[in-house]
């Protein structure tokens, strides 16, 4: 499985407030989207989040999420080292993606921009 990169995920209680820091630090322009009640704005490799309480404290559980080229490829290679899938494959805005528990108890979101 070929890793791309990784995002940081950040929960932030004012997501227009938290995108301008964000995009001068990185360069980059905010990608926004929302997932559930969730706003989400991908900057740079910063993935923020702003929503319900009782939404953010499940992301929160998630390290990072993982950009790969194909979560099919990298869920058969999980399960194959011992790791739970909690969620997906499934479709998001841009791909799909899957929720994986490592064996030592870590949770990561792995992603692809395949349709």
């Amino acid at each position: 499985m070929e890793i791309l990169g990784a995002s940081l995920r950040i929960c932030v209680d004012d997501l227009e407030a938290a995108i301008p820091f964000y995009e001068r630090l990185s360069g980059g322009t905010a990608l926004r989207f929302q997932r559930g009640g969730v706003q989400v704005a991908a900057v740079g490799s910063f993935l923020l989040m702003s929503g319900p309480e009782s939404e953010l404290e499940i992301l929160r559980k998630v390290t990072a999420t993982i950009a790969v080229k194909d979560v099919d490829e990298a869920h058969r290679l999980l399960t194959g080292l011992g790791a739970t899938i909690v969620a997906g494959p499934v479709p998001t805005p841009v791909g799909r993606n899957l929720l994986a528990v490592h064996p030592d108890g870590s949770v990561f979101e792995y992603v692809d921009q395949r349709g």
